[in-house]
């Protein structure tokens, strides 16, 4: 589908890559990764043709359709969700309002035996037959199904695009990419909004995908589960490997390894061949030999070694002073903002020393919990600190408080204090800040640098529970692993906002989730949380098969009053499941009418109320049917 030949690209007179070249084909999921400032979102955007190489050929097939998530998103003020997501459609929406006013004029003429109103009749047939090729009678269904898999409910789906934060809209751009059938997605940064559950529901998504998909992230396991080849962009150049981003790292080095084999050993073969040539050079009658030794030395072709850029931060995080035994102790703690309330009556108790893992859907109160310890705001209810506790917080957005008109030194400096000033520069020079780059202002990072540079601010005050609220976003994996690992050997108390999987795993031995304004706890790491969400689903699944296969076994240890109200419950749950059913395709059908004639539908009430009443009665009978499930099983 492209074709990538000797592409290269400089700034400043310094070459950010130099002659790439790679070829990208359908069922590609490739993971493009590097560090900050490699050159990948740059790649991006001129496969998007944003703008053009200094050199180098991009190539493709012919009417290829391509769709390419930014990071810098704007939409049309005025719009709703779903609205927005319609946009995806552009043809649909086209012959939609063509069969429209098809449809207007076959209702307002009356020349039913003129030529006109036989090729209106025509007219209606054609576009008919393009509507259905073009699934115009199944995309308010897509649309809804994307919608929810990306985190939506659905009594949102009327609001407009600008009530929504910046992460929710970049939803919204990326259901319309995924609704648009692309033959290429160029997706930079995916998951950086995106909660677990939306991230699993993205890579299933992904996985099946039929066409080319080039994924920028940071996300370690997400690139796992998704990609299928990987490409690094390091100190310009690329390296490509049809394997996921763990096994191709095992790969390359192991390839790297067997290059400076090889390398020590024709080294080995150039130091004995000189030999001979300096011994024979000077010999009369083994100077030919020696010229041939030169000659031949001249044509070897010297193996080199594939360079890595191996910088990484040098973090640790000092513990200040012990502080008590109970560090955090929250009563009853309820937010709301205006009528919609976030955190409802919530209370826990943080011990010293502990690892404890906030996770859950975006919305639903994590960071504002952590902004509640830090008092950033008014609540209900109580939140107490223990003795000796020194708050150390790193806020979600924390880069957007640096001041982009100084320098990063002057940033470090006017955060020191007195016991701390003089350290400034090697504190920035542990974190990949060195020489001239002391001097630049904070404005022209980029979101990798300025997180940096936030976190070795945070280092300048004393801290013994630490506050982290989303740390990775845009830091690059090994950075990530430089900071998990400091993080792992903090010794004093951690309290962790993340959605990133990989970078949880091994951090806390307490897990929090955050849902409906209530916390649940689980009391082991990541992976643990998440088998217990996994196991719930399954015994979902398999609830009809314990019922049809284990109850006639079990009938007769079963008295006859359980007998007679199992039966009454499985009669009662088949009847819910034949209106479920039915609604379902009520549903469909109304679904169609929609499409097929919105203008005429919006303006009818009465249909509107029907077709709202039925999706609520489809949504209490699901309630229903779990209820009864549940007696039965207890059964």
């Amino acid at each position: 589908m492209l074709n990538i030949h000797n592409l290269s690209v400089s700034f400043g007179g310094t070459y950010l890559f130099e002659e790439v070249t790679f070829r990208l084909g359908a069922g590609d999921r490739v993971g493009l990764v590097g560090k900050n400032g490699a050159g990948k979102s740059t790649m991006l955007k001129m496969l998007a043709r944003d703008f053009a190489p200094d050199s180098g050929v991009i190539s493709q097939e012919k009417d290829i359709r391509m769709g390419f998530l930014r990071q810098d998103i704007d939409f049309d003020r005025g719009r709703t969700v779903l609205e927005e997501a319609y946009e995806a459609f552009t043809e649909i929406k086209i012959v939609e309002k063509k069969l429209e006013e098809i449809n207007h004029q076959l209702v307002t003429r009356t020349d039913y035996e003129s030529e006109e109103y036989s090729k209106i009749i025509e007219d209606l047939s054609d576009y008919t037959h393009r509507f259905d090729l073009l699934g115009g009678y199944n995309y308010v269904g897509d649309t809804e199904k994307i919608l929810l898999g990306l985190g939506f409910k659905r009594e949102v789906f009327d609001n407009q695009t600008e009530t929504f934060s910046g992460g929710w809209r970049m939803r919204i751009e990326l259901a319309k990419l995924l609704l648009q059938n692309n033959d290429v997605l160029l997706l930079d940064e995916p998951t950086n909004h995106l909660d677990i559950e939306s991230i699993i529901w993205l890579e299933n998504f992904l996985r099946n995908y039929p066409g080319v998909v080039v994924i920028v992230s940071h996300d370690k396991m997400f690139l796992d589960n998704v990609t299928n080849r990987t490409i690094e962009i390091s100190l310009g150049k690329a390296y490509d490997f049809n394997k996921p981003y763990s096994q191709y790292l095992e790969l390359r080095e192991e390839l790297r390894e067997k290059q400076l084999a090889t390398q020590k050993n024709q080294q080995k073969k150039i130091e004995e061949t000189q030999k001979l040539i300096d011994r024979f050079r000077y010999s009369a009658t083994k100077s030919s030999m020696a010229q041939s030794l030169i000659k031949k030395l001249d044509k070897v072709e010297r193996i080199e070694v594939d360079e890595d850029d191996n910088s990484v931060m040098n973090i640790s995080f000092p513990v200040s002073k012990e502080p008590g035994k109970v560090v955090v102790e929250a009563e009853n703690v309820t937010k709301a903002y205006g009528e919609k309330t976030i955190l409802k009556e919530i209370s826990l108790l943080v011990e010293r020393g502990s690892k404890i893992a906030f996770v859950g859907q975006n919305g639903q109160g994590k960071s504002t919990f952590i902004k509640a310890l830090v008092n950033e705001f008014e609540y209900e209810g109580n939140i107490k600190l223990g003795h000796n506790v020194q708050l150390g917080y790193f806020a979600q957005n924390q880069a957007e408080y640096l001041d982009g008109e100084i320098t990063l030194l002057q940033t470090m400096e006017e955060a020191a204090t007195d016991n701390n000033r003089s350290k400034v520069r090697d504190m920035l020079g542990s974190f990949l800040f060195r020489g001239d780059d002391v001097e630049k202002k904070v404005k022209v990072l980029s979101g990798g640098e300025r997180n940096r540079l936030a976190l070795c601010k945070l280092l300048l005050q004393p801290i013994n529970v630490l506050l982290m609220d989303e740390p990775t976003n845009h830091l690059d994996i090994k950075s990530k692993n430089v900071l998990k690992a400091a993080l792992q050997k903090f010794g004093g108390t951690l309290l962790l906002v993340s959605h990133d999987r990989d970078f949880l795993q091994g951090m806390s031995n307490i897990v929090y989730e955050f849902k409906d304004q209530k916390i649940k706890e689980y009391l082991g790491d990541i992976n643990f949380f998440l088998e217990q969400r996994n196991m719930e689903n399954m015994r979902e699944v398999e609830k009809k098969e314990v019922v049809k296969t284990a109850a006639p076994k079990e009938n007769k240890k079963v008295s006859y009053e359980d007998q007679k109200k199992g039966k009454t419950l499985q009669n009662r749950l088949s009847k819910i499941e034949s209106q479920i059913s039915q609604l379902e395709k009520d549903i469909q059908h109304d679904d169609k009418m929609l499409a097929s004639n919105y203008d005429k539908h919006i303006e009818d009430a009465a249909f509107f109320k029907a077709y709202n009443k039925k999706k609520s009665d489809l949504d209490q009978l699901l309630s229903d049917w779990e209820v009864v499930q549940e007696e039965i099983d207890s059964l």
